[in-house]
């Protein structure tokens, strides 16, 4: 377990390696390997454990009754995922967790971690204040989306999506984390017709891209 990595994580933030292995015998966490598109959590089922990123990646994937499906969320290394669900046993996900890359995940029992020991120490309250700041900032990611898919213009949705990584960078020039299926899924919008929009935009002198890398012109912040 590499404990200096994850003292850099938003949960232990603030523990010292020796305190953060402390934390993990009391939660009983276990470490799992998983393959590319294998599915960590299943929508139907319910979990007791919230996963945290060591190593790879997951989407977090809506399927809809009808067929289809849509990106909902990216979780990169450090990260967690599925901790609203373990916070209400037997609450059955609405999502798939599905790994976008071979990724290792550390899981780590949800009551394990905000029922302290009887020692209540003081690195273990630590953990469980940083868990409530990463609940509290996730709500306000998903408030986020719930603005860049607000429009019908996929143009003025990529808008706002850009405008977002740009300020979360403090730069006009970022990469995101999504391939152009990801990014349609996530923009809940059909992919030819979201490739057909950013040629467009580069046409038009607002950005430029190459990949997943993009820029905002000069034209565009003229714009706003």
């Amino acid at each position: 377990m590499n404990l200096q990595f994850l003292s850099n994580t938003a949960l232990f933030r603030g523990l010292q390696p020796e305190e953060i292995q402390s934390v993990l015998t009391c939660m009983h966490a276990q470490v799992k390997s998983f393959s590319r598109e294998e599915i960590l959590c299943r929508a139907g089922e319910s979990v007791s454990s919230m996963g945290m990123i060591l190593s790879g990646s997951v989407n977090i994937v809506v399927n809809y009754y009808w067929g289809g499906s849509s990106i909902f969320g990216h979780v990169g290394p450090g990260e967690l995922f599925a901790e609203s669900y373990a916070a209400i046993p037997g609450r059955e996900l609405l999502v798939n967790v599905v790994a976008d890359e071979p990724t290792e995940v550390l899981l780590l029992p949800f009551l394990r971690l905000t029922e302290t020991c009887a020692r209540s120490c003081p690195f273990h309250n630590r953990a469980i204040h940083n868990l409530l700041q990463i609940m509290a900032e996730k709500n306000l990611h998903f408030s986020v989306r719930m603005m860049h898919i607000a429009s019908r213009s996929i143009r003025n949705r990529l808008l706002s999506y850009f405008s977002e990584q740009a300020v979360q960078n403090g730069s006009n020039r970022f990469t995101i984390p999504f391939s152009r299926q990801q990014l349609a899924d996530y923009l809940g919008v059909d992919r030819s017709a979201l490739s057909n929009e950013l040629s467009k935009m580069q046409k038009d002198g607002l950005i430029t891209y190459n990949k997943n890398q993009f820029t905002l012109t000069e034209r565009m912040q003229e714009m706003f």
